[in-house]
């Protein structure tokens, strides 16, 4: 009986905390993600396996439920070389430096020891092109475009493994299509086995147009009522997928009232994360990897990540003013903070000061972990239900609304025309990175193609 090539040390039947080691017929291993847990999947972050067989890390995307354990991996020993895609290799040292401020020093030579070492093992590579893995047994991969934020990938890999496969696909965390400023992910050629995502893959998820539609009228509706609308959004990805929509929304709209006396062109936007404001001048940077829609929108003069009516805010200082005059004076805004899940960051301030209120919208625009404030707040708040927040309760008297088009995670029939849409379909799939319905509901459409699914 042929043995089983992966372990999965996190992220096998939960959505967060991925890391995923391929094993090889020479005993060695290649690790596919490192990332930390959250919510109820939460455990400790320290390196419980085993690092000095790994030939390489390869990381899919630079979200941290993929990326936040590699201070640890570095700490228990491993020495080997840290492959990712070039727009992730720019993103990831701030993406780290941010969590281990938080997580684990607050001093800035060890943090900046720590970067050094990192940087050191990086080894960028472009996509589509494949690289050969030092080791006794023959190993190479190859990075293609996941279209889930800027820099993410799934990965190819060409091995003999312990079951003897030879095409092996991790999906990292796909995309959906038509997603802001990404070019969508097209599946791959052909495979043997996929180790594929489930997060929505019980779900569907709005069309573009549609979600787009939405947000203007959840925009509309609040700015009646002169409150805030509350978005909690990771600072990398979701935050400039928002930006850009918003800015098409005000750009279409710029000759019409979003409310009685304010002209959408003088809606404010705020981006209230210091991170963020990092990530967006990155992004920037990074035009050559935006998609064909969004180099038209720079050709033509507009900005959308850096336009008249968003305002960012870096002082903890003026973050609290921010916090402040909202609760005590009311004013129709946008507010973009981190943490997604609620479970830290800025936005939980805003949160505590105007949760209470009923002219505050809060609306979600990606998945929110089981455990986590957001994912209460999106369960009661319909029912004017109560979140604890620092250990406060505080009631819910806010709209709260869901946008699950705007995830930046594929749906069900995004994953099922990824494997589909193969020219040489996989016999195996291992179903990774989701909920126990979501992996039930997915596996069954799998089956139904003659794939065997675990």
């Amino acid at each position: 009986m042929k043995k089983d090539p992966f372990i999965h040390h996190g992220g096998r039947f939960q959505v967060t905390g991925s890391c995923h080691e391929l094993r090889l017929e020479d005993n060695s291993g290649l690790l596919i993600d490192c990332g930390l847990s959250q919510g109820t999947d939460q455990s400790p972050p320290e390196i419980d396996f085993a690092v000095e067989h790994l030939r390489a890390l390869v990381l899919t995307h630079v979200h941290i439920d993929h990326c936040g354990r590699l201070p640890y991996l570095l700490a228990a020993g491993f020495k080997g070389p840290i492959y990712c895609s070039q727009p992730s290799a720019i993103l990831l040292p701030e993406v780290l430096e941010d969590a281990i401020r938080i997580a684990i020093t607050r001093k800035q030579p060890l943090i900046d020891q720590l970067l050094r070492k990192i940087k050191k093992q990086l080894v960028p590579l472009a996509y589509g092109q494949w690289h050969h893995i030092a080791g006794k047994s023959a190993l190479k991969i190859r990075l293609q475009p996941a279209g889930h934020i800027l820099g993410s990938a799934f990965v190819e890999c060409d091995a003999v493994t312990t079951a003897g496969l030879k095409r092996i696909i991790f999906s990292g965390d796909l995309g959906a299509p038509y997603a802001p400023l990404l070019p969508a992910p097209k599946p791959a050629y052909r495979a043997d086995l996929v180790v594929l995502e489930s997060t929505y893959g019980n779900r569907q998820h709005q069309g573009r147009k549609e979600r787009r539609e939405r947000l203007q009228q959840i925009t509309e509706r609040a700015l009646a009522y002169r409150g805030a609308i509350l978005i909690p959004a990771f600072s990398i990805g979701r935050t400039q997928e928002l930006l850009y929509e918003l800015e098409e929304i005000i750009h279409r709209n710029q000759d019409q009232l979003a409310r009685r006396n304010l002209p959408w062109q003088e809606l404010e936007i705020i981006v209230d994360s210091p991170l963020a404001s990092r990530f967006n001048k990155l992004y920037r940077k990074l035009r050559p990897f935006w998609d064909a829609e969004a180099q038209k929108r720079l050709r033509s003069g507009r900005h959308p990540l850096n336009f008249e009516q968003l305002t960012t805010i870096d002082s903890h200082r003026d973050h609290l003013q921010t916090v402040d005059y909202l609760q005590r004076r009311g004013h129709p805004c946008v507010v973009i903070a981190a943490s997604g899940m609620c479970s830290g960051g800025r936005i939980v301030n805003y949160l505590k000061a105007l949760l209470g209120d009923s002219r505050t919208d809060v609306l979600f625009s990606g998945y929110q972990a089981s455990g986590t404030p957001g994912r209460d707040i999106q369960q009661y708040g319909p029912q004017g239900g109560y979140v604890y927040l620092d250990g406060q309760k505080i009631d819910i008297h806010a709209q709260v609304h869901n946008l699950s088009g705007y995830s930046a995670h594929a749906d069900q029939q995004n994953l099922y025309n990824f494997i589909k849409r193969m020219r040489i379909r996989p016999a195996h799939i291992r179903l990774v990175h989701g909920e126990g319905n979501a992996q039930r509901e997915l596996a069954e459409r799998f089956r139904r193609m003659g794939i065997e699914v675990d």
